[in-house]
Order: structure tokens, then sequence, then C-alpha cells
């Protein structure tokens, strides 16, 4: 009973020692596998996110401020006939270019053309008159001093004279008048620039005078005005200090986020708008193209005060922070800071800083959700111009790869 009681328990010993083997070998075997993926996720942990990074903008910029205006032409003229009768024929093509002196419209020349003629006989038959009488007076004048001739009739002889020279002298001005009626027959461009439709066609008959029709409008091309309202402060900032100095003025139509053309301010007016603050400020620019018309929207930006320097930044690396706005400067040992920032006007597509950053320092401009400050990163170097567009690129990537 002893023996068998001993040999029981020697093979409950081997089935223990067995089975703990397979157990630690199993523990062991299972060990190997989470070990091995724990470190690679603490490997992939310790890479550096890759970010763009742009270099802040520093440069000397002039302070503008933007506007709405209205484009309006130089000249600015309603043609109308000057002259009475019927037209007879017209010279240009609605919306055609015309030069000063270009023949519009002809009314009918022919009563016109008589009455230069009815003067023209007028006239001669004055200087006629007045020769015979000069001839008369001076027979008188010869007679006087030999009492062959009475006193009246000398005063007679030398007052006929006089009259018969005012006589030619008023027919010489009504034979003007009557060219000057037969010019107006032809109705000419009193201006260079862009011509309207025409209002009346050939066979309608016009008047002159105060209830004239109209014939066509006519709008000079280049240069051209772009006039706007500016408020008091920057009336007083930029255009009350040196009336001869030149104030730089930039133009933009409503179809150009940008600003196409440059001009200068040629007049402020004399008094400034109580109501709303404002005075009237019209600038001048070159229109060689003929693409500014007048009456266009006109977006002007106005410049004043001295150059001075400036850092600027794309407004795609801005953050906001509840009421504050913020960028994520990279320094030199590659590290991710939190920078709060002070922003100020838009220069150029770029966002000009006040405070809160320095030049040649470099900023976070794609990737901001993938860092945070104390972040180690790796830099890809982009033009700060440049990253709005990359932005835009890489978005446009991700939408289809989504898709």
């Amino acid at each position: 009973m002893a023996s068998n009681r001993k040999r029981l328990y020697a093979a409950l010993a081997t089935t223990l020692i067995v089975v703990g083997g397979g157990a630690l070998e199993l523990h062991a075997r299972s060990d190997l596998p989470l070990n091995a993926a724990g470190a690679a996720t603490e490997k992939q942990q310790a890479l550096p996110t890759s970010v763009d990074v742009a270099t802040v903008v520093a440069t000397t910029i002039t302070d503008y401020q933007e506007y709405s205006g209205r484009i309006e032409a130089v000249d600015h003229v309603q043609v109308r006939p000057q002259v009475s009768g019927a037209i007879v024929a017209i010279h240009f093509k609605d919306g055609a270019l015309v030069r000063k002196g270009d023949p519009l419209f002809t009314i009918d020349p022919r009563p016109y053309a008589a009455e230069v003629d009815r003067a023209a006989a007028q006239l001669a038959g004055a200087e006629a008159r007045a020769a015979y009488a000069r001839a008369d007076a001076a027979r008188a004048e010869r007679l006087l001093p030999d009492n062959a001739i009475a006193k009246r009739d000398y005063d007679e002889a030398q007052n006929a004279a006089r009259e018969a020279v005012a006589n030619v002298a008023a027919a010489k001005a009504s034979l003007e008048a009557a060219r000057i009626n037969l010019g107006y027959t032809s109705v000419v461009a009193p201006v260079d620039g862009r011509a309207s439709r025409a209002e009346l066609t050939v066979g309608n008959i016009v008047s002159s005078g105060l209830n004239a029709p109209l014939l066509t409008t006519l709008v000079s091309v280049s240069p051209i005005y772009a006039s706007f309202d500016i408020d008091e402060q920057t009336y007083l900032r930029y255009l009350a200090q040196d009336t001869h100095a030149t104030v730089p003025v930039e133009l933009g139509l409503a179809n150009e986020t940008g600003h196409s053309r440059q001009g200068v301010v040629v007049t402020v007016d004399n008094e400034l708008d109580t109501t709303s603050g404002t005075i009237r400020v019209r600038a001048r620019f070159d229109n060689a193209d003929g693409v500014l018309v007048p009456g266009l929207y006109a977006r002007v930006r106005v410049g004043g005060g001295k150059p001075h320097p400036a850092v600027m930044i794309d407004d795609a690396a801005i953050g906001t922070d509840q009421d504050k706005k913020y960028v994520l400067v990279v320094d030199a040992q590659n590290h991710v800071q939190y920078r709060e920032i002070k922003l100020g006007v838009q220069h150029d597509n770029l966002r000009v800083v006040e405070s809160g950053l320095q030049p040649n320092e470099r900023i976070v401009v794609n990737g901001v959700q993938r860092v945070r400050p104390g972040d180690t990163v790796t830099p890809n170097l982009v033009p700060m111009s440049a990253s709005l567009a990359q932005s835009g690129q890489q978005q446009a990537v991700k939408t289809a790869a989504a898709s």
C-alpha cells in the first residue's frame, strides 16, 4: 500500500513538471511578439512629423487704405445741334473711337450756304457805297478851303463816309455769322473719345437752342478718373499735409483680386461732407487699352506716409485661439513654439504682422493640425508666397484620394 502511494506521488510530480515547463515555454513565446510590437510603436512615435515651413517675409512697404469708387470720364460731352435743319448724313458707327474734329453728323447745309452768299453780296454793296462815300468826302475836303462848298454839305459828306465804313463792318459781321452757321451744319467731335449710338437718324429735322435734341454722347478714353470718398482720418493723414505731394493710388476692378493699375490723386474736394464724414477725391489713371469704362465699380487703394519695414505672412498660417491670433514657430532645433501675434492690414496677398514675429523666423504653413507646441518636426522649407497655392493643391489631392 505504501509503495503504491509513492508511485502515485511520483507520477503526479512528473505531470506537474511537464505542464509547468509547457506553460513557461508558451509564456516565453507569447512575450516575444508583444515586445517587438511595442518597440515598433515606440520607434514610430519617435519619428518627427514632416511639415511645410516658410520664412517670414521682411520687406519695406507703404501703408494703403482701400475704398470703393466709380470710374468717370475726364471729358463727357453731350453733342447737340447748333443750327436747325434736316440730318442728311451720319459719319460714325455706334461705339466707335473718334478723334477731335472728326465729322459725326451733317445737317442740310444748302440754306446756310445761300445765307453766306447773300451776306457776301451785302458786303460787296457796302464796300462799293463806302468807296463812293470816301471819294465824295475827299472832294468836299478839297473844296472847303476855297469856300466852294457849304459847311453843311461838307459835314454831310464826311458823315456819309463814316456811315459807309460802319456798314462795311456790319456786312462783314453778317457774313462771318453766316459762315459760322454753315460750319455748324457739320457736327464734329469736340474731343477725342468714344461715341455712343446715334440718337437720331438721317431724315430727322432738328432744331437749335435750349430744347435742341441730343444727337449722341462722347466720352474721353485715356486718361480716365476714379472718384471715391475717403474718411476724415485718411484725409488728415495722407492728403492734408502737402497739396503738392504726389499721392500714389492703385485701382482694381470687380473681377480682379488685386490692384492692376497705378495712378495719382489729382483733385480733392473743397469741403468735407459733415453727414457722412467723408471728402470726395478724384484720381487719374491711364486707360490706353480702353478697358476702364465710365460707371464701372472700382476698388481704390490710397497710399501715403513714409515707407517702413514690415514682416508679413500668409493668412493660411494663422490660427485662432478664442480672441487671440497665433502661429507655430519652428526654432533652430526644429522644435515647435506657440507664438501670439498682432495682425495688421493685408498687403500684396500677405498679412502684415505688427508684433509677435521677427525677420528670418520660420513658421508652419502646412500641417498645423498634425503638430503641437513642444513637438520636434522635420521642416520642409517652401516660399511664403507659394504656401497658399501648395495648401490648395494638397487639399485637392486629399479630396481626390478620399473620393
